[in-house]
């Protein structure tokens, strides 16, 4: 009852810049915070970015300064936008959201499908 659906994903050259979006549809009642992993061959995945429902953000040592999440509240949409990507960034992309269905739910996590992101010359 609720999706996720990311796009933006890519090739782009080393230096280059991405922006990936996430829509979450569906039966939402409220979204606690949505955020962005990536999982690269032969490596566990890993936190990009999260954004909370008050707008905070935080972003591991490998991405800060290169990657900054924004979000939509009206479009339940968040967005990451990433620049000077490196080789090592290439990943599949996935978004994450905390979502409450209705007022007396529980929150869930919520995954979308992935988008593949190839830093590459």
């Amino acid at each position: 009852q609720v999706q996720l659906v990311e796009s933006g994903g890519g090739l782009v050259q080393p230096g280059g810049s991405l922006r990936l979006s996430c829509a979450a549809s569906g039966s939402i009642f409220s979204i606690n915070g949505m955020g962005w992993y990536r999982h690269a061959p032969g490596k566990e995945r890993e936190l990009v970015a999260v954004i909370t429902s008050g707008g905070s953000t935080n972003y591991p040592d490998s991405v800060k300064g290169r990657c900054a999440i924004s979000k939509d509240n009206a479009k339940n949409t968040v967005y990451l936008q990433m620049n000077s990507l490196k080789p090592e960034d290439t990943a599949v992309y996935y978004c994450n959201a905390l979502i409450r269905t209705t007022r007396w739910a529980y929150e869930y996590d919520y995954w979308g499908q992935g988008t593949m992101v190839t830093v590459s010359s």
